[in-house]
């Protein structure tokens, strides 16, 4: 059986949602609160298996309550439900801990099938927010691909960028001219280049050198 916490400060949601859950047979509504206050009192005494969340609360915001039962109830598997549309909170909410992430107009089955996903320890994410996430990647990506690099990488990529050769570059670091090859081979990999000047043209372009 499912246990089902709702969190949200209109009662016309929490009973239309209580109605709807009602109906299925591994989904159990064990109790409800208009505030995050009522939340915690909750899970201080009884664990629950999946809360279904309201973004906009009165006494706190729902990325506030997101971190918090992240410290304090990290178990603890987080459905929102918003009235905001998913790209104004949803990505947000996804980064501070939550499992999922609707809108208050999804249809009744959607619902339902994201509150089993949530609590089998999957994420639920729909199509649109998919893409939304997949654009969110590609743009960090091709803007800040050198911050995939680690130190050291990020060290010989400089270097190879100011125009060193491999043997000065060794010598720098205290390393042998192979291992400087393979961090090179590395890094073009990283950055989706296939030549120094490429890296050249970015470290110019992103001012990381003096």
């Amino acid at each position: 059986m499912i246990r089902v916490f709702i969190v949200d400060d209109h009662e016309l949601i929490r009973e239309g949602l209580k109605k709807v859950l009602a109906r299925e047979s591994d989904i159990s509504i064990v109790g409800e609160s208009q505030n995050s206050q009522g939340l915690f009192e909750r899970l201080d005494k009884n664990s629950v298996d999946v809360v279904i969340l309201d973004m906009t609360l009165p006494d706190k915001s729902g990325i506030d309550i997101l971190k918090d039962l992240s410290l304090r109830y990290p178990e603890a598997r987080v459905l929102i439900l918003s009235m905001h549309p998913e790209d104004r909170f949803a990505i947000r909410a996804l980064k501070a801990g939550a499992s999922g992430y609707l809108t208050k107009n999804a249809e009744t089955r959607t619902i339902v099938a994201a509150i089993r996903k949530v609590a089998n320890g999957e994420r639920y994410i729909s199509a649109s927010l998919a893409d939304q996430l997949a654009e969110h990647i590609v743009e960090k990506r091709s803007t800040f691909l050198h911050e995939d690099l680690s130190d050291r990488e990020y060290q010989v990529f400089l270097q190879l960028a100011d125009g060193k050769s491999l043997s000065q570059i060794a010598e720098n670091l205290t390393l042998s001219v192979n291992t400087i090859g393979t961090y090179r081979s590395r890094i073009l990999e990283k950055m989706h280049m296939k030549s120094n000047s490429e890296l050249t043209r970015y470290v110019l372009e992103h001012h990381l050198l003096d």
